[in-house]
């Protein structure tokens, strides 16, 4: 949570409402304090707090004041999972009906992140943000952080496998052999035209000019068809043309067989289409 709030802010998403005070009852002390501070974090964030000091120190300052508690003593409350902590963790789940995340949402989770997101966006933090959105929206309290990155993990591979295995469902047999023997162990043919491919044209001149048709010529024979790429989002394509164009012959040969095959035909297919440009 960030630490960075304004009076008008901390005002705004901290105040306690007639909901939050019958939750906080007859609580007393730093019990109160803790309390009433975990509940507003998960009306905030749909979460609870990992650690005292991701409380900003405004919001423990301002609710004190409300519940009538020394902020000081909020450093007496324990967030980990003592069996006081437990009931009212409990009780906050209940009066916002969420429940506790099990291996089959995350599975769940898992299968919606890769289905719907990994396809048109590839950054952790915007994976993670829409991650925490669907659990909110679905009543899930989200595990912790180590289940929530390998749940982000295992959504990203999951939809690149889709999207490789799409892509070179797409293209022909022949396409296919041709790619794959780009990086076969020896062919140093390949290996001449992917450095070929990923080198600048440098300065406009006769020699770049007829290196480029050179270029344009090679990866026209190997006829990719239309709509190898349908579907795509163009950030996955940026996304493959980079990472494509950072690796050797090896590193295509470490990966399976759809991924060598689709990051070779994006670098080709993008290289050809910039050069027609």
């Amino acid at each position: 949570m960030r630490q960075d709030w304004s009076p008008e802010e901390v005002v705004g998403e901290w105040t306690l409402v007639e909901s939050d005070w019958k939750l906080i009852a007859n609580k007393s002390g730093s019990t109160r304090l803790g309390f009433a501070l975990t509940l507003k974090l998960f009306e905030i964030e749909a979460r609870f707090p990992l650690f005292p000091e991701e409380i900003p120190q405004a919001a423990i300052d301002y609710v004190a004041g409300l519940v009538q508690v020394p902020a000081t003593e909020f450093a007496e409350y324990e967030l980990a999972s003592s069996s006081a902590v437990t009931v009212h963790r409990q009780q906050i789940r209940e009066a916002h009906r969420f429940r506790v995340s099990t291996r089959a949402d995350e599975e769940q989770l898992t299968g919606w992140l890769a289905s719907e997101v990994c396809p048109v966006e590839l950054g952790e933090e915007r994976l993670l943000e829409a991650l925490l959105v669907q659990c909110r929206v679905t009543g899930i309290e989200p595990p912790g952080p180590t289940r929530l990155e390998r749940i982000t993990d295992a959504a990203r591979v999951r939809a690149e496998t889709h999207s490789c295995d799409q892509t070179t469902a797409r293209l022909g047999q022949l396409q296919v052999d041709q790619l794959l023997d780009l990086v076969v162990e020896g062919n140093e043919g390949g290996a001449a035209l992917l450095t070929m491919l990923k080198r600048d044209p440098g300065a406009v001149g006769l020699d770049s000019l007829l290196e480029e048709v050179d270029k344009l010529d090679r990866v026209r024979q190997l006829g990719f068809p239309v709509d190898a790429f349908e579907n795509v989002s163009d950030k996955l394509l940026k996304g493959w043309r980079s990472r494509a164009m950072r690796m050797y012959p090896s590193d295509f040969r470490e990966a399976s067989e759809s991924t060598r095959v689709t990051l070779l035909a994006v670098l080709c297919n993008s290289r050809e289409r910039e050069i027609v440009d």
